[in-house]
C-alpha cells in the first residue's frame, strides 16, 4: 500500500483520492480548510503554497496529484507560488507529480487540438498555465523531478457543482424542465470531460513511467455542442425538449460589472463561440483508460443531481 498526496478537494481532487481509496491506497488529501477524515482518505489543513510544510505532509509519497486551483481572478497571482511549492515537495521527495491541467494554453486554434501544438496562449490565463507546465517539464528534463500533466477539457458528471458549463447552472434546470442559458454558440461542437475519467487519467499515468515528462490529454468521447448534451440530458431526466438559449453580450456586459467570474470569461470566450475539440488518440494509443460511454455518463449524471436535490432541495 502506497501513500499518495491529493492537493486540493475540488470535483478532481475529490474524485482522485476517492478513486485511490478505492485502490486500497493510503490517500493524503491537503487543502487550506481540512476535513473529517472518510474512510482510507487523511485530511490535513494546510497552505500548499508553504512548500516546506508540504514537503513535511509528502514524505514518503509515491506521487502527488496537483489538483488545487486557485480562484479564476487570482490565477496570475496565485499559480506561480503554488507551481512552485509543489515542484519542490516533488523533488524533495522523490515522488511523481501529476498535474491536472486545462486545454487554455494552446489559445485560439483551428482543428481539433492535440499534445504537439504550441502552447501560444495569449491571455493571462492561457500564459499562466503554460508557465506551470513549463516550469515542471523543465525541472523534468533536468532529472530534478519526475512530473507529466493531464489536460482536460471542462468538468462534466457527478461531483461537479461549480465552475462547470453543465453543472448547477444547468442540470437542475433541466431536471425541471425549465430553459437553460448557455455561453457563446450553443450549437458550435464541444468536447467534455467526463469527472470520473479525469481522475482515471490521473492515476493511470502516475502508475506509468512512459507517461512522464510531457502532457496527454483525458480520454475524452467525440464532441458534442451544449444543445446536444442538453438533449440527452433532458431525454434521460424525461422532462421533455428544454430551450436552450444563448446569453446576449449585453447581459454578459452588465454581469461583468458586478462578478470577477463573469469577467474572466471573457478570455476563453473563444472556446464557446467556435469548435472547441480535444484529441485523446494520443493517450489512447499507450494506455487502458477509455472515455465512459457518453450515455453512461449522463445516466450517471442525473441520477446524481436528482439525489443531491432530493436531499437538499
Amino acid at each position: 500500500m502506497n501513500l499518495h498526496v491529493v492537493i486540493g478537494f475540488g470535483p478532481a481532487g475529490a474524485a482522485t483520492a476517492r478513486l485511490l481509496a478505492e485502490q486500497g491506497h493510503s490517500v493524503r488529501v491537503v487543502t487550506k480548510s481540512g476535513r473529517s477524515p472518510e474512510p482510507g482518505i487523511e485530511h490535513v489543513a494546510l497552505d500548499a503554497t508553504d512548500s516546506k510544510r508540504l514537503i513535511e505532509a509528502s514524505q514518503g509519497a509515491a506521487a502527488i496529484y496537483s489538483c488545487a486551483a486557485p480562484p479564476y481572478h487570482r490565477w496570475a497571482s496565485e499559480w506561480p507560488p503554488l507551481a512552485s511549492s509543489v515542484c519542490a515537495a516533488a523533488e524533495a521527495t522523490g515522488a511523481v507529480l501529476v498535474m491536472l491541467g486545462n486545454l487554455y494554453g494552446y489559445g485560439p486554434v483551428d482543428g481539433p487540438m492535440t499534445e504537439k501544438l504550441p502552447l501560444a496562449a495569449t491571455g493571462p490565463k492561457g500564459r499562466v498555465r503554460s508557465a506551470v507546465w513549463e516550469q515542471a517539464q523543465k525541472l523534468h528534463e533536468q532529472g530534478r523531478i519526475k512530473a507529466a500533466e493531464v489536460r482536460a477539457s471542462d468538468f462534466f458528471g457527478p461531483g461537479v457543482t461549480d465552475g462547470g458549463h453543465l453543472a448547477a447552472r444547468v442540470v437542475p434546470r433541466v431536471l425541471r424542465g425549465k430553459p437553460v442559458s448557455t455561453l457563446g454558440d450553443p450549437d458550435a461542437p464541444h468536447s467534455w470531460s467526463y469527472l470520473p475519467d479525469v481522475a482515471r487519467a490521473l492515476v493511470e499515468v502516475a502508475g506509468e513511467e512512459r507517461a512522464w515528462g510531457r502532457a496527454w490529454h483525458v480520454p475524452t468521447e467525440p464532441a458534442l455542442s451544449t444543445r446536444e448534451m442538453v438533449d440527452r440530458l433532458a431525454a434521460q431526466s424525461e422532462t421533455g425538449p428544454v430551450a436552450v438559449r444563448r446569453l446576449s453580450p449585453v447581459v454578459l456586459g452588465v454581469a461583468s460589472v458586478f462578478s470577477p467570474l463573469i469577467r474572466e470569461l471573457k478570455e476563453i470566450r473563444y472556446q464557446f463561440d467556435r469548435p472547441f475539440v480535444a484529441d485523446s488518440s494520443a493517450y489512447e494509443a499507450e494506455f487502458a483508460v477509455r472515455a465512459t460511454p457518453v450515455d453512461e455518463q449522463v445516466k450517471a449524471t442525473v441520477d446524481w443531481w436528482r439525489e443531491r436535490l432530493a436531499l437538499t432541495g
